[in-house]
């Protein structure tokens, strides 16, 4: 049996909404999910309730992109308070700045010769949280590129011409307000940080200094050789292995949800971990 703790829901850039999530899951025989939208809690309370009615484990969850020493990040946040007014506060500047960088793009797009409206994208992204990937979806529907990957290397990718920072977070900050949320701080996708894994030992270990609780572990592209290195280095540091799929459904079809038939099943011994450690942090 499996379990799948990174995925995506029309909340932010994902297609399916919770309640298609929930239904691929039990179809998918997974024992345990979460919903990790980025910077945005909205689908949370969804989930869990639909799942709780599926016989389904629902652990909350967020993605928030952050930063340390210039470098991006993506960490993962379980078991949070999604009602938490104070987390809720904390995230509106993530979704503003999403806001402000979408119509940086848009101009940019139009002085590029590339004609794509706001009305457009939110069109497309229909609610929650808008950004890049749908502006791509958009750029490949209208044929001015081929695929989803081509619209960030031409145009939204960094450095690219329709390039655009927006406000982040630090990791440190990022961490903090995790864990006030009342959940367990998770370094997502760390394999994707260096291929050859010489960057993560010393930034794991000074994350793990700033409160990091566990490392995703079990992630589709992450290889034999990652998970072994990966998975001694949480155990030198005291740090939860986790995983999923980050799945966004046909956003991203080629992250397909965990389950035994498409041949990516994080194991559920990873949920009963995690439920330990919220447990032993909430006494």
């Amino acid at each position: 049996m499996c379990i799948d703790l990174h995925t995506h829901s029309i909340y932010s850039d994902g297609s399916c909404t919770p309640a298609e999530l929930v239904a691929l899951a039990v179809g998918n025989g997974l024992r345990g999910l979460s919903l990790t939208d980025h910077d945005t809690v909205e689908g949370v309370e969804e989930s869990r309730r639909l799942g709780e009615e599926a016989g389904l484990a629902v652990i909350s969850g967020v993605e928030i992109s952050t930063s340390l020493h210039e470098r991006t990040i993506h960490i993962l946040g379980y078991g949070i308070d999604a009602t938490d007014p104070d987390l809720h506060r904390w995230l509106a500047p993530l979704q503003e700045g999403r806001a402000r960088r979408n119509s940086v793009i848009l101009r940019k797009l139009q002085n590029l010769g590339v004609d794509i409206t706001a009305e457009e994208v939110e069109a497309v992204s229909r609610c929650g949280q808008t950004g890049r990937p749908h502006i791509a979806r958009l750029l490949v529907a209208k044929g001015v590129v081929a695929s989803f990957d081509d619209a960030f290397r031409q145009y939204l990718g960094r450095n690219r011409p329709a390039w655009e920072s927006r406000f982040s977070y630090s990791a440190v900050e990022t961490i903090g307000m995790i864990h006030r949320a009342g959940g367990l701080a998770v370094l997502a996708h760390p394999g994707q940080l260096d291929p050859m894994l010489t960057v993560q030992p010393p930034l794991v270990r000074e994350l793990c200094l700033r409160g990091l609780d566990g490392l995703e572990l079990y992630y589709p592209t992450h290889t034999r050789r990652m998970k072994k290195q990966l998975k001694a280095l949480a155990a030198e540091l005291g740090l939860l292995a986790t995983g999923g799929s980050d799945f966004h459904g046909s956003t991203r079809p080629v992250h397909r949800l965990a389950g035994t038939s498409s041949g990516f099943c994080p194991p559920c011994a990873i949920l009963e971990h995690l439920t330990a450690r919220l447990t032993e942090r909430h006494h």
